[in-house]
C-alpha cells in the first residue's frame, strides 16, 4: 500500500542515514519501524504472547512465572 506522511526534516535525515547503513530501502525501513511500534503498543498481542509463554512453560515453577511477570511489568511504559 502506498501512503504519504509528513515527518520532521531531522527524522527524515536520520531515517535516510539508517536505511543506508542497514542497506535497505526507505520504504522497508519505515515498514519495519511501524511494525515494531504497533507490536510494542498492541496490548492484546502482548497478552497473547505472554499467555502462550505461560502455557509453554507450564505452571510447575510459580517462582519463574512470578519473576517473569514482574520483569514484564517493570519494562512496560505506563
Amino acid at each position: 500500500m502506498k501512503t504519504a506522511v509528513s515527518i520532521p526534516d531531522d527524522v527524515f535525515a536520520d531515517a535516510e542515514r539508517l536505511a543506508s547503513r542497514l542497506q535497505t530501502s526507505r520504504s522497508q525501513l519505515y515498514a519495519r519501524a511501524i511494525a515494531e511500534f504497533v507490536a510494542r503498543h498492541d496490548d492484546d498481542r502482548v497478552t497473547a504472547l505472554m499467555d502462550q509463554a505461560v502455557r509453554e512453560a507450564g505452571s510447575e515453577d510459580a517462582t519463574f512465572l512470578r519473576t517473569a511477570a514482574q520483569e514484564a511489568v517493570r519494562r512496560t511504559e505506563w
